[in-house]
């Protein structure tokens, strides 16, 4: 709320004088002579500017992050603001955290191009700063697989590939997979999974009532399902076509990202002793990732790439209403209740409810059946490194 003892002049006045202040190099004024009109409620985009801008110099990281995400608050593509919240990050010992907010950065200014002076100074040092987070990941990631177990010679030749990808080493250009985390070479490129290859589906989907009847049930309870994303502030922004906390994707967790929900498995003991004959992709804190899956009437899932392509992803459709629609890689499937749809969510898909109420789908992952006992210890291992890692 606006101080109402200070009006617009006296905080653009006040502007001025801390603007010249930090032209002068007098950081102690500016921060303060601005400060005063941020905690009046009048400071615009070059206000805060001017403010980062003066906590950086004086090596205030609080007051730089501060000043970085009241800037991306109006402006998420904001490079100076980008680059602040890597260098904080950085000094805050969030290493993996910086080097997300350097790769933003460095992409927003490779589309800019050609930088003001002290733009291209800041791009530099971020540049600079993003490849030694690299370098030390690299030999993190050496150090965390050899304790695991797999040094060099003990790798499988595929995971050993696979490193090499994800250091640029070697290059893969598929025209199918594309996952925007990690991506494991030669595995088919295939957009579809058929239910007949699986040996444990039709048990599976034979529990589809009893899994319905506990979905049903919580239904009721219409808090229990949140939006499926939500923005982590520790991130850069991701917009996704508005998806971000809308109700109209919403989820209901049943394990999360490899951790077992306690109230929800009390909830739904058919979907969990259903799931347990299931071959679950195991991956440190990623997977297995287990929910149902709620799209309101006309929401579009926008196209979209997975996290990696060493796993399928499963859907068991369990109240599908009337028209709608899975598409991967151009290729359109129906939801049928009770028919198991599985395929390679590394491959650009999306989801669309055509029907006048809401589609409810159990969504579990399983590991790719291409991938041998090495090939998924490794990806396993691999994980559990960069998550210590943080």
């Amino acid at each position: 709320m606006a101080d109402a003892t200070m009006d617009v002049s006296e905080a653009t006045r006040l502007a001025q004088q801390g603007g010249t202040a930090l032209q002068r190099g007098d950081l102690t004024e500016a921060r303060d002579t601005l400060k005063r009109v941020v905690d009046a409620g009048h400071a615009n985009l070059q206000v805060w500017l001017m403010l980062g801008e003066a906590c950086r110099l004086a090596s205030d990281r609080d007051g730089q992050e501060k000043a970085a995400d009241a800037i991306l608050e109006q402006d998420d593509g904001a490079l100076r603001a980008l680059i602040w919240k890597g260098d904080c990050r950085r000094a805050a010992g969030e290493r993996r955290a910086a080097a997300s907010w350097y790769r933003t950065a460095l992409r927003r200014a490779d589309i800019i191009g050609t930088l003001p002076a002290s733009l291209a100074q800041l791009a530099d040092g971020a540049r600079t700063a993003a490849a030694e987070l690299e370098r030390e990941f690299g030999l993190a990631v050496d150090a965390g697989l050899a304790a695991r177990g797999l040094p060099p010679e003990a790798r499988s030749p595929g995971f050993a590939r696979a490193l090499a990808v994800m250091r640029g080493e070697d290059h893969v250009d598929y025209e199918l997979q594309r996952p925007s985390s990690f991506l494991f070479p030669d595995l088919p490129q295939r957009r579809f999974y058929e239910r007949a290859e699986f040996d444990w589906a039709p048990a599976f989907e034979a529990t589809t009532d009893a899994i319905r009847d506990e979905l049903r049930t919580a239904l009721a309870d219409p808090d229990l399902f949140t939006p499926y994303l939500s923005h982590d502030p520790s991130r850069p922004r991701v917009e996704f076509n508005g998806m971000h906390d809308n109700r109209s994707w919403s989820a209901l967790h049943l394990v999360d990202n490899g951790t077992t929900i306690p109230e929800m498995a009390a909830r739904f003991p058919a979907t969990f002793a259903a799931l347990a004959a299931v071959p679950q992709c195991r991956i440190s804190v990623r997977s297995p990732s287990i929910l149902f899956s709620l799209l309101q009437p006309g929401a579009h899932i926008a196209p979209h790439y997975g996290m990696i392509n060493a796993r399928l992803i499963c859907h068991l459709p369990l109240i599908i209403p009337g028209d709608g629609a899975l598409t991967v890689g151009g290729e359109a499937r129906q939801w049928e209740e009770g028919k198991l749809i599985i395929f390679d969510d590394s491959i650009e898909h999306e989801a669309i409810n055509h029907a006048d109420s809401d589609r409810v789908v159990l969504i579990f992952d399983i590991w790719r059946p291409e991938l041998g006992e090495a090939d998924r210890r490794g990806v396993a291992a691999l994980f559990e490194t960069v998550d210590a890692y943080r």
